[in-house]
Protein backbone atom coordinates (compact mmCIF):
# COMPACT_ATOMS: atom_id res chain seq x y z
CA UNK A 1 0.00 0.00 0.00
CA UNK A 2 1.38 3.42 -1.07
CA UNK A 3 2.05 5.99 1.78
CA UNK A 4 -1.35 8.45 -0.33
CA UNK A 5 -3.97 5.26 0.45
CA UNK A 6 -2.22 4.74 3.88
CA UNK A 7 -2.61 8.15 4.98
CA UNK A 8 -6.22 8.53 3.12
CA UNK A 9 -7.38 4.88 5.25
CA UNK A 10 -5.87 5.46 8.64
CA UNK A 11 -6.98 9.31 8.91
CA UNK A 12 -10.65 9.16 9.86
CA UNK A 13 -9.94 6.56 12.59
CA UNK A 14 -6.96 8.49 13.81
CA UNK A 15 -9.06 11.74 13.74
CA UNK A 16 -11.06 9.84 16.04
CA UNK A 17 -8.91 8.92 18.02
CA UNK A 18 -7.41 12.24 18.92
CA UNK A 19 -11.08 13.43 19.53
CA UNK A 20 -10.40 10.78 22.53
CA UNK A 21 -7.39 12.01 23.22
CA UNK A 22 -8.62 15.38 24.06
CA UNK A 23 -11.60 14.15 25.91
CA UNK A 24 -9.63 12.42 27.97
CA UNK A 25 -7.04 15.48 28.56
CA UNK A 26 -9.06 18.53 28.57
CA UNK A 27 -11.61 16.71 30.94
CA UNK A 28 -8.98 15.53 33.30
CA UNK A 29 -7.67 19.07 33.84
CA UNK A 30 -10.63 20.48 33.72
CA UNK A 31 -11.37 18.35 37.10
CA UNK A 32 -7.68 18.32 38.42
CA UNK A 33 -8.02 22.11 38.31
CA UNK A 34 -10.26 22.37 41.64
CA UNK A 35 -9.52 19.33 42.74
CA UNK A 36 -5.54 20.29 43.18
CA UNK A 37 -6.62 23.68 44.49
CA UNK A 38 -8.58 21.91 47.05
CA UNK A 39 -5.59 19.81 48.09
CA UNK A 40 -3.08 22.81 47.98
CA UNK A 41 -5.22 24.61 50.05
CA UNK A 42 -5.50 21.66 52.91
CA UNK A 43 -1.42 21.64 53.11
CA UNK A 44 -1.02 25.43 52.51
CA UNK A 45 -3.07 26.01 55.73
CA UNK A 46 -2.28 23.27 57.53
CA UNK A 47 -5.92 21.54 58.27
CA UNK A 48 -5.77 18.88 60.98
CA UNK A 49 -6.06 15.73 60.22
CA UNK A 50 -7.10 16.22 56.63
CA UNK A 51 -3.69 17.56 55.74
CA UNK A 52 -1.69 14.08 56.50
CA UNK A 53 -4.91 12.45 54.74
CA UNK A 54 -3.79 14.67 51.31
CA UNK A 55 -0.19 14.34 51.96
CA UNK A 56 -0.54 10.36 51.51
CA UNK A 57 -3.31 10.77 48.96
CA UNK A 58 -0.33 12.81 47.05
CA UNK A 59 2.82 10.61 47.79
CA UNK A 60 0.36 7.35 46.86
CA UNK A 61 -0.20 9.22 43.29
CA UNK A 62 3.22 10.20 42.23
CA UNK A 63 4.66 6.92 43.91
CA UNK A 64 2.70 4.09 41.82
CA UNK A 65 2.45 4.31 37.92
CA UNK A 66 -0.48 5.87 36.31
CA UNK A 67 -0.53 2.18 34.61
CA UNK A 68 -1.20 1.01 37.67
CA UNK A 69 -3.69 3.62 38.66
CA UNK A 70 -5.99 2.87 35.58
CA UNK A 71 -6.06 -0.62 36.30
CA UNK A 72 -7.12 0.07 40.24
CA UNK A 73 -9.88 2.19 38.77
CA UNK A 74 -11.34 -0.09 36.19
CA UNK A 75 -10.06 -3.50 37.27
CA UNK A 76 -9.78 -3.21 40.90
CA UNK A 77 -13.30 -1.39 42.14
CA UNK A 78 -15.71 -3.47 40.59
CA UNK A 79 -14.91 -5.81 43.13
CA UNK A 80 -16.12 -3.90 45.67
CA UNK A 81 -19.28 -3.02 44.24
CA UNK A 82 -18.09 0.09 42.22
CA UNK A 83 -17.94 0.28 38.54
CA UNK A 84 -17.15 3.10 35.96
CA UNK A 85 -17.32 2.66 31.89
CA UNK A 86 -14.16 2.88 30.57
CA UNK A 87 -14.34 6.66 29.37
CA UNK A 88 -15.48 7.66 32.85
CA UNK A 89 -12.69 5.36 34.39
CA UNK A 90 -10.18 7.09 32.30
CA UNK A 91 -11.03 10.19 33.27
CA UNK A 92 -10.75 9.55 37.02
CA UNK A 93 -7.56 7.59 37.04
CA UNK A 94 -5.67 10.83 34.76
CA UNK A 95 -7.96 13.27 37.27
CA UNK A 96 -6.62 11.65 40.50
CA UNK A 97 -3.00 11.58 39.09
CA UNK A 98 -2.84 14.61 37.90
CA UNK A 99 -3.72 16.77 40.22
CA UNK A 100 -1.68 15.13 42.73
CA UNK A 101 1.10 16.63 40.38
CA UNK A 102 -0.34 19.54 40.19
CA UNK A 103 -0.73 20.53 43.73
CA UNK A 104 2.95 20.20 44.55
CA UNK A 105 3.14 22.60 41.82
CA UNK A 106 0.91 24.91 43.00
CA UNK A 107 2.35 24.53 46.94
CA UNK A 108 6.28 25.09 45.74
CA UNK A 109 4.94 28.43 44.03
CA UNK A 110 3.02 29.58 46.96
CA UNK A 111 6.31 28.59 49.04
CA UNK A 112 7.92 30.48 46.44
CA UNK A 113 6.53 33.74 47.58
CA UNK A 114 8.87 35.91 49.66
CA UNK A 115 7.49 35.40 54.14
CA UNK A 116 7.61 39.11 53.86
CA UNK A 117 4.25 38.96 51.94
CA UNK A 118 2.68 36.93 54.09
CA UNK A 119 3.69 39.18 57.02
CA UNK A 120 2.24 42.29 54.82
CA UNK A 121 -0.82 40.58 55.23
CA UNK A 122 -0.69 39.90 58.56
CA UNK A 123 0.11 44.16 59.18
CA UNK A 124 -3.44 45.01 57.29
CA UNK A 125 -5.43 42.76 59.35
CA UNK A 126 -6.00 39.75 57.44
CA UNK A 127 -6.27 36.09 58.07
CA UNK A 128 -3.86 34.04 56.70
CA UNK A 129 -6.65 32.16 54.07
CA UNK A 130 -7.31 35.99 53.35
CA UNK A 131 -3.72 36.81 52.89
CA UNK A 132 -3.53 33.36 50.19
CA UNK A 133 -6.48 34.61 48.69
CA UNK A 134 -5.86 38.46 48.40
CA UNK A 135 -1.94 38.81 48.45
CA UNK A 136 0.43 35.50 47.97
CA UNK A 137 -1.80 33.72 45.81
CA UNK A 138 -1.80 36.07 42.44
CA UNK A 139 1.65 35.68 42.55
CA UNK A 140 2.00 32.02 43.28
CA UNK A 141 -0.29 31.90 39.92
CA UNK A 142 1.82 33.85 37.89
CA UNK A 143 4.92 31.43 38.64
CA UNK A 144 2.87 28.18 38.43
CA UNK A 145 1.81 28.43 35.22
CA UNK A 146 4.96 26.93 33.39
CA UNK A 147 4.46 24.05 35.49
CA UNK A 148 0.80 23.59 35.33
CA UNK A 149 0.92 23.82 31.65
CA UNK A 150 3.87 20.88 31.44
CA UNK A 151 1.46 18.82 33.61
CA UNK A 152 -1.24 19.18 30.77
CA UNK A 153 1.48 18.34 27.91
CA UNK A 154 2.44 15.56 30.11
CA UNK A 155 -1.15 14.29 30.42
CA UNK A 156 -1.97 14.33 26.57
CA UNK A 157 1.46 12.00 26.33
CA UNK A 158 -0.29 10.17 29.03
CA UNK A 159 -3.96 9.21 27.58
CA UNK A 160 -1.92 7.03 25.64
CA UNK A 161 -2.30 4.77 28.73
CA UNK A 162 -6.28 4.61 29.17
CA UNK A 163 -5.71 2.08 25.52
CA UNK A 164 -5.31 -1.05 28.06
CA UNK A 165 -9.00 -0.62 29.28
CA UNK A 166 -10.20 -0.32 25.71
CA UNK A 167 -11.27 3.26 24.80
CA UNK A 168 -9.80 3.79 21.26
CA UNK A 169 -7.88 6.72 22.05
CA UNK A 170 -4.95 7.68 19.27
CA UNK A 171 -2.67 5.03 20.75
CA UNK A 172 -5.00 2.30 20.44
CA UNK A 173 -6.13 3.59 16.71
CA UNK A 174 -2.71 3.35 15.71
CA UNK A 175 -2.29 -0.10 17.10
CA UNK A 176 -5.90 -1.20 15.83
CA UNK A 177 -4.45 -0.05 12.26
CA UNK A 178 -0.82 -1.29 12.31
CA UNK A 179 -2.61 -4.75 12.28
CA UNK A 180 -4.74 -4.37 9.61
CA UNK A 181 -2.50 -2.71 7.21
CA UNK A 182 1.13 -4.24 8.68
CA UNK A 183 2.67 -0.23 8.28
CA UNK A 184 4.36 0.26 11.92
CA UNK A 185 6.42 3.16 11.06
CA UNK A 186 4.56 5.74 8.90
CA UNK A 187 1.58 4.97 11.21
CA UNK A 188 3.37 5.32 14.31
CA UNK A 189 5.24 8.48 13.02
CA UNK A 190 1.97 9.91 12.13
CA UNK A 191 0.50 9.55 15.92
CA UNK A 192 3.82 11.10 17.19
CA UNK A 193 3.16 14.14 14.71
CA UNK A 194 -0.60 14.23 16.23
CA UNK A 195 0.92 14.08 19.53
CA UNK A 196 3.87 16.82 18.92
CA UNK A 197 0.84 19.08 17.28
CA UNK A 198 -1.03 19.00 20.26
CA UNK A 199 1.37 19.71 22.67
CA UNK A 200 2.78 22.47 20.48
CA UNK A 201 -0.71 23.81 20.63
CA UNK A 202 -1.18 23.95 24.44
CA UNK A 203 2.90 25.45 24.92
CA UNK A 204 1.02 28.23 22.64
CA UNK A 205 -1.74 28.59 25.04
CA UNK A 206 0.89 28.81 28.29
CA UNK A 207 2.66 31.63 26.42
CA UNK A 208 -0.39 33.64 25.96
CA UNK A 209 -1.39 32.91 29.87
CA UNK A 210 2.19 33.51 30.87
CA UNK A 211 1.92 37.01 28.85
CA UNK A 212 -1.55 37.73 30.21
CA UNK A 213 -0.52 37.38 33.99
CA UNK A 214 3.03 38.49 33.83
CA UNK A 215 3.58 41.47 36.19
CA UNK A 216 3.17 45.11 34.68
CA UNK A 217 6.61 46.44 33.73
Amino acid sequence: MDLPSLLALAWPVMLQGTAYTLLFAVASMIFALPLSGAITLVRVLRVPVAQRLVALYVSAMRGTPLLVQVFIVYYGLPSIGIEFSPITAGILALTLNVAAYMSESLRGSIQAVSQGQWLAGTSLGLTRTQTLRHVVGPQALRAAVPSLSNSLISLIKDTSLVSVIAVTELMLATKELISTTFQPFPLYLAAAGVYWVLSSSFEQVQRWMEKRLAFPH
